[in-house]
Parts: structure tokens; C-alpha cells; sequence
């Protein structure tokens, strides 16, 4: 199972490779101190079978090869390790020594010992051959000396050195170990101190963290943590605005709703109770398409959810909005047109451009008289898609226009029963979508809104 500890970790990540090197350099050891111990042995072994030679001696016709002590005890290590030897004359007769002992793989160089391995006696053996002149002898007269020993010395020597680098191998990775684990400690330090503030703050807290004390390497972290609480403080203020705003608007249609309940159960006459009942069935009409809005409104703000991505064609969404709102315009007497000869794309949430085309249509049926007319154009032109709605209505002054795309809002002397946030819907949705929203006067006097919106390729 994978470890949970970043500490763990990280003294993983850095000791690994450590280890891996120590276990690279014990196996380099080896081969040094094999090498080492080779070399000692092939010089011992040279140096004694060049005692022996230079022991050898021409005396009366005669080749004297007698054995030096010194060429034995050399290898008096402590180890019993055996000594094998044997010498020869040119001609390969045996002067002394023991007579099987192995040759060399190839003959050595006059003066130049040779060294080689082989086994003698079930025993792996290390060895040396020389050719040495023969002092005093006529003719270049020379002998043949083959040295042997035993390995119980070399291998100890092999086992002293390279157990010797090995525990200081060990003793290395260790410390190593240690101080990387200090090191992580005081390295880490400042994330436990980010986490410390992050969970000393108030759960109301939401305000930045200071990046000024972390390392660079932190900075991100810091910068996604202040990103994230900036959206959650975002999502915050939406829910306070919207319940504060829902409630604000509720209050008086409710009150006025239950002013109307408690006429009904006061009056007797039959008139007079089906004129209030048909009040409060309008009063009903008028609260569901008050908190149809709110919901919107909510929906529409920035941070308040993921805002889905499509690719949406206005004048299509403006035909069906038209199609559902065509019974509200001949109940007006209204002259309610469409002008979209081509599809309009753009990229955004469907549902949403949908609310919006909803909310300037409605908005212009209810505020334009009996007998005008809302027109709906929808064009695509310059990289934009756009809608446009334009009414026979009494229109905004311009110095009021700005004020109207504010949340509950109204001119004064408006006899319409709107809500006031009508427009303010179609602006956060016109933002949303990365267009923008202008208000000006239509041809027939009354208000003219256009939507414009950043243009797309057809849906495929």
C-alpha cells in the first residue's frame, strides 16, 4: 500500500538513488579489492619465485636449485595457507620441487614473471612463472621456477577490506538517511505552517492567504487555495444576495396575498369573493413567475454554478421562446414578429440564452401597449450572433437605462407588473457568455435591447 506520508516519501525518493549508488560503489569495491588482492599475492608470489631463481647456481658441470627460507616464509600470513613450487632446467629436467604442478598457459618472458590461477590438489591456487639466468652458467643457461599458494590469505584480505568499505558504505547511507530526514523536517516546515493557518482560520474566513513567507515552490499551492476560497466567497455572497433578494420581493406579494385570504373569509357577497379569488389566482401567477425569476437570477450569477457549453443556434431559441409566448401577445392584442432568415451560432448555456430571450420578450409584452408590436431580429454579422427585440412601448430614457439593468429596479410611474429583474437576468446570462447588452430607443419610440454574442461554427 502506498504510503500517505509526504515525509515518507520524499526520504524514499531521495534515499533510493542513494542506495542505489552505495550498492554501485560496494560492487566497484569488490572488484578494487579483489584487484588489490590479486596484486599482493602475484607480488609476493614474484617475488618469491625470483628468490628462488636467483638461488639457483652452476657448480662443476652441475644445476644447484636449493629453496630459500625466505621464499617460503613470505606466506607465513596466519592463514595456513600451503606453498607449492617447482624448478626446472632449460631442458625441462626437474631440479627441484613437485613435479605435477600445473605450467603456465604460455611460456613467460626471460626476467618477467608471469602470474596466472589454476588448481592443484582440489585447491584453487594463484601462481607465478619466471625465467632467470642461471649465474655462472655458459650458454645463457636459465631455470624455470613455478610458485604457488593457497587463497586463505588473499580471501581474508579480500573479506578485511571490503568488509571494512562496506560498514563505512553503511554507515554513510545512514547518516545520509538521518540528515535527509532533518533536512525534510525543516524543508517541510513551512507546508505544516500553511496548514496550521489554513485550519486556525474561521470557517467564515475566507480571506487570502499571504504567499510572501512560502517558497516559490508553494506559491501555486497558495495561489489555487486563495483561487478556490475567492470562488467559495463568491458562491457565498450569491446565496446571501439571492435569499435577501427572494425575500425582499416575496414579502409584500405574500402579505398582500394573505390580505386577500382574510377578505375572502370576511365578505359574504358571491360578487365580491370572485372578484378577490380571481386577485389571488393573479396574485398566485404573479409570485410563481416571481420566484421562476429568482431561480434564474441565482442560476445566472457568476460563481453560482459550472455554466454548461454548447453550441446554440439564437434564432431556433428564439422561435420556440415566440412560440410559447404567442398566446400572452394576441391576449394583449400585440403584434409579436420574428425576422431570422439564417441560424445564428454561438457557444454557451442553451438553457440560460434560452431565460434571457424569455425575459426581453416578456419584458417587452408587458410594458408595450394593446395594439403595438414586438419585433425579434436575429442576425449573424462581424463575428457576432445577434438578437435584437424592439417594441412600440413607452422606452427608457437614456438616462435611465443603465439604472433598469440593476436588480429590482424600476421607473417610476411604471404600470407594468413586472418584478425588476428582468433585465438583470439577460445582463448576467449576456456576461456569462462573453457578449455584451445595450439599450436604446426603437424606430417606433419605444425601447430597443440587443444581445450580442461571440459567433461559432454550426453544431456538426
Amino acid at each position: 500500500m502506498r504510503s500517505k506520508s509526504l515525509r515518507l516519501q520524499l526520504l524514499a525518493w531521495l534515499l533510493l538513488p542513494l542506495a542505489g549508488l552505495v550498492i554501485v560503489n560496494v560492487w566497484s569495491s569488490w572488484n578494487t579489492v579483489q584487484a588489490t588482492a590479486d596484486l599482493v599475492t602475484d607480488r609476493a608470489l614474484e617475488a618469491s619465485a625470483r628468490a628462488i631463481a636467483e638461488n639457483a647456481r652452476f657448480d662443476r658441470g652441475v644445476v644447484d636449485a636449493t629453496i630459500p627460507p625466505i621464499a617460503l616464509e613470505m606466506f607465513a600470513t596466519g592463514h595456513g595457507d600451503r606453498v607449492y613450487y617447482r624448478v626446472n632446467s632449460a631442458d625441462g629436467r626437474l631440479l627441484t620441487g613437485y613435479p605435477d604442478l600445473p605450467s603456465p598457459p604460455h611460456p613467460p618472458k626471460e626476467a618477467v614473471p608471469l602470474a596466472f590461477s589454476g588448481i592443484y590438489r582440489d585447491q584453487p591456487l594463484r601462481f607465478a612463472a619466471l625465467i632467470y639466468p642461471i649465474v655462472g652458467a655458459p650458454n645463457g643457461e636459465h631455470v624455470i621456477v613455478v610458485v604457488g599458494v593457497t587463497l586463505a590469505g588473499h580471501q581474508a584480505m579480500v573479506r578485511e577490506l571490503w568488509g571494512g568499505s562496506l560498514s563505512r558504505q553503511l554507515l554513510l547511507l545512514a547518516a545520509a538517511g538521518l540528515l535527509v530526514l532533518l533536512g525534510l523536517r525543516q524543508g517541510l516546515a513551512p507546508l505544516l505552517r500553511l496548514r496550521t493557518a489554513v485550519m486556525a482560520k474561521d470557517r467564515d474566513d475566507l480571506t487570502p492567504l499571504p504567499d510572501q513567507t512560502v517558497q516559490s515552490e508553494l506559491r501555486p499551492l497558495v495561489s489555487a487555495l486563495n483561487t478556490y476560497m475567492g470562488r467559495v466567497a463568491g458562491q457565498m455572497a450569491a446565496q446571501r444576495r439571492f435569499v435577501a433578494n427572494a425575500a425582499h420581493q416575496l414579502r409584500t406579494p405574500l402579505a398582500l396575498f394573505g390580505t386577500q385570504v382574510a377578505y375572502v373569509r370576511r365578505t359574504s357577497d358571491p360578487a365580491e369573493r370572485d372578484e378577490a379569488l380571481a386577485a389571488m389566482e393573479n396574485s398566485t401567477h404573479r409570485l410563481a413567475r416571481l420566484a421562476s425569476q429568482l431561480l434564474t437570477l441565482s442560476r445566472a450569477e457568476p460563481g453560482s454554478r459550472r455554466p454548461r457549453e454548447e453550441t446554440v443556434d439564437l434564432a431556433a431559441s428564439a422561435r420556440l421562446v415566440l412560440e410559447g409566448l404567442a398566446d400572452l401577445a394576441v391576449e394583449r392584442g400585440i403584434d409579436l414578429g420574428l425576422d431570422a432568415d439564417a441560424p445564428a451560432w454561438t457557444r454557451g448555456d442553451g438553457a440560460m440564452l434560452r431565460e434571457a430571450i424569455v425575459n426581453l420578450v416578456d419584458n417587452a409584452l408587458r410594458y408595450t401597449p394593446s395594439g403595438g408590436s414586438v419585433t425579434v431580429t436575429v442576425r449573424q454579422a462581424g463575428g457576432m450572433a445577434e438578437l435584437v427585440v424592439e417594441d412600440s412601448g413607452p422606452g427608457i430614457p437614456p438616462e435611465e437605462r443603465e439604472m433598469v439593468l440593476e436588480r429590482f429596479y424600476r421607473l417610476p410611474g411604471t404600470s407594468g407588473d413586472g418584478s425588476g429583474i428582468g433585465l438583470s437576468i439577460v445582463r448576467e446570462v449576456v456576461d456569462g457568455a462573453g457578449g455584451a447588452l445595450t439599450l436604446g430607443a426603437s424606430a417606433a419610440g419605444g425601447l430597443k435591447v440587443e444581445m450580442r454574442l461571440p459567433a461559432a461554427e454550426a453544431a456538426g
